[in-house]
């Protein structure tokens, strides 16, 4: 293998090791076993691929003016990932080296892979995962089924991070209509700092958003370094001035179950009781249910749910 002038073996940052360039490896002129070189075209373009599609913005980088590489470059994501430029691009360019699990770990959270993208980084890298499923970003069927077993009672699946995984129609219309949102937007976090009309069915409003505030940065003491919290953090920065005040104040509080008062145009003010339930390694993804406190919210929540399933 022939390594170029810039790419050196000294740059082989811990956890990675690469095939002699010499080629001592392997007899001379020796073509490396089909399935491998396969394998490892097939992982280079998937890289490229997801490097390509994250903004500067999502990951709280400049744009700047002479950008030309779609997404992100590749020493960004190397930044972002702690891991060496040179290791990166060659892993890009598709040569034979062999990177460890944690490597391969650091790499998949620079790029924001969900939970399939990730576990297909490790099947094509030819590793084993070493923490499977810790960051689930999907829902299963069965998990989707109690959500709708739940109506007309509002249900939702949110992840430490308060993205809204999943929800049941009744929530899907308690605060605005979720369903009219792009996905990147379905964050509670972000909805209670920038949305007009889930901030105006939130009677408390003012403790509410210290109280999310306060929560988030005690689930981001877990993933401080992670790009994902700190795109979103910055985003809000950018968006929010009383966001910008409340965090700077470093509050952090525990989730705990309480009472919340919504207020909603058509049905009126809503007093529901807040439960968590974890979907699987605490703290992960848990869903959130809300029961009503007394007889007129139940009724409201009828109603509720029934606006939900013929839309006005």
């Amino acid at each position: 293998m022939t390594v170029d002038a810039t790419l050196t073996q000294a740059a082989t940052p811990p956890g990675a090791t690469t095939t002699p360039p010499s080629g001592a490896a392997r007899p001379t002129g020796a073509a490396p076993p089909r399935g491998d070189a396969a394998r490892r075209a097939e992982l280079a373009a998937f890289l490229r691929s997801r490097r390509e599609r994250i903004t500067p913005e999502q990951v709280g980088l400049p744009r700047g003016a002479r950008r030309r590489t779609p997404g992100l470059r590749r020493e960004e994501v190397a930044h972002l990932g702690a891991v060496g430029v040179t290791w990166y691009t060659w892993l890009e360019q598709g040569r034979d080296i062999h990177v460890s699990p944690q490597v391969l770990d650091a790499v998949a959270r620079a790029l924001l892979l969900d939970r399939a993208e990730r576990s297909h980084l490790f099947a094509l890298a030819g590793a084993v995962d070493p923490v499977p499923g810790k960051e689930c970003t999907g829902v299963s069927r069965a998990l989707r089924q109690v959500l709708d077993q739940l109506a007309p009672f509002p249900a939702v699946i949110q992840n430490s991070r308060f993205d809204i995984l999943a929800y049941n129609s009744t929530y899907g219309q308690l605060m605005c209509d979720l369903d009219a949102l792009p996905e990147e937007d379905r964050n509670c976090m972000w909805l209670a700092f920038t949305h007009p009309q889930w901030r105006a069915s939130v009677v408390d409003l003012d403790a509410t958003m210290r109280v999310m505030a306060a929560k988030f940065r005690a689930s981001m003491a877990e993933h401080v370094a992670e790009p994902a919290w700190k795109a979103l953090v910055a985003r809000l920065t950018e968006a929010s001035p009383e966001f910008r005040e409340i965090w700077a104040q470093h509050e952090v509080v525990r989730p705990v179950s309480s009472v919340k008062l919504f207020r909603h145009p058509r049905v009126g003010v809503l007093e529901l009781t807040a439960t968590s339930l974890w979907t699987g390694p605490n703290p992960g993804p848990k869903l959130l249910s809300y029961t009503p406190v007394d007889e007129t919210s139940r009724e409201r929540l009828e109603q509720l749910e029934k606006l939900a399933l013929v839309p006005a």
